[in-house]
């Protein structure tokens, strides 16, 4: 009890920009604290809940490398198998060796529609492209199919959302179904995850949290659904419960959506990003003293932010969801400094 009190005298307390809005969930050996702060919708001054739904931005990518890691374990893919053999798409530039495993690092080279290297604004995007056109993986390809590679292959580590969208097209090609109905089956539904999905922005479900832009300048503030694909896509977009999110990590834990051989390749510390932060298939890894820490997963788009975490020295679990550009990291190193203390 004393540990929830102190969690939430924290989160109460936090304010970058703005008072925190959002859920949390922590959860320790003998330690449940569950937090709902803020507004889902100022218009009706709903309240959030834990079961409110909320904006994952690339926090989904996981969904997308456990899709392509369920496809590897039925034999019907390998993380060697070349992208040019995968799809009928021309990729006119694109180096040949590419494979599934350089998609699912960020190691593969390719030219990125958003690259996060050199863009910080998202909305910039959707200028020459509506992002009411955005409905399918397929949509994306256009903004970068016909550019030039930035690298070789496997020569270093450069985060793409582009990477994402054709993995998600692989998961099309080889299983069927359309993207957000395979994550749908194999995924939520395997897990219980009854409140997640691909939701349309303008057909959003009941106890859906409306992503707030605020602005410093005017103090105002205006919705994201100008600002985002009307339809996430493999790269990001999916919307979740911080309660969902449990399921998820327990569900993966648990062999519900992968075999031991399958979840560990996934949780494996594949390529350094920098320092003591490296990148499995679709999930960060933080080292301390050379051994794993944590798993964590986070996303941020107009209007959300998100970070997801297992940590595996201090046994808890930290999910954070939030509809305002607030960073949360502050909360889970306070977390972390709790439990540890």
């Amino acid at each position: 009890m004393e540990l929830s009190r102190k969690i939430e005298e924290f989160v109460k307390s936090y304010y970058n920009r703005l008072p925190f809005s959002g859920a949390v969930l922590i959860k320790g050996e003998q330690t449940r604290y569950e937090g709902e702060f803020g507004l889902a919708n100022r218009s009706e001054q709903i309240a959030i809940t834990s079961r409110t739904r909320f904006g994952m931005a690339s926090g989904c990518k996981i969904f997308t490398s456990v899709a392509i890691c369920q496809l590897v374990e039925k034999g019907l893919l390998t993380f060697d198998t070349h992208l040019k053999d995968c799809l009928p798409i021309s990729f006119p530039h694109f180096h040949p060796d590419i494979t599934i495993h350089h998609l699912l690092t960020h190691t593969s080279g390719i030219p990125d529609y958003f690259d996060e290297e050199v863009m910080s604004d998202f909305e910039e995007l959707w200028k020459a492209v509506p992002m009411y056109s955005i409905r399918s993986p397929y949509d994306f390809l256009p903004m970068f199919q016909d550019n030039p590679m930035k690298f070789e292959p496997g020569k270093k580590f450069s985060y793409s959302n582009a990477g994402f969208i054709l993995l998600g097209l692989i998961v099309e090609k080889v299983s069927g179904m359309s993207f957000p109905d395979y994550v749908k089956e194999h995924i939520f539904r395997a897990c219980d995850m009854s409140d997640s999905g691909y939701f349309r922005m303008d057909q959003l479900p009941e106890r859906t949290a409306l992503g707030y832009i605020d602005s410093d300048e005017d103090h105002t503030w205006k919705t994201n659904i100008y600002s985002v694909p009307i339809v996430g896509g493999p790269d990001g977009g999916a919307f979740t419960t911080v309660l969902d999110l449990d399921k998820f990590w327990n569900g993966l834990w648990d062999g519900k959506l992968l075999n031991k051989e399958y979840r560990e390749r996934l949780l494996t510390p594949h390529e350094n990003s920098k320092n003591d932060l490296y990148y499995g298939y679709g999930v960060w890894i933080l080292k301390k003293e050379d051994e794993i820490y944590k798993f964590f997963i986070f996303g941020f788009d107009p209007g959300v932010r998100m970070h997801s975490s297992v940590n595996v020295k201090l046994k808890t679990q930290t999910h954070i969801l939030s509809n305002i550009e607030q960073n949360v990291v502050p909360i889970v190193m306070e977390v972390d400094k709790l439990f540890s203390s």
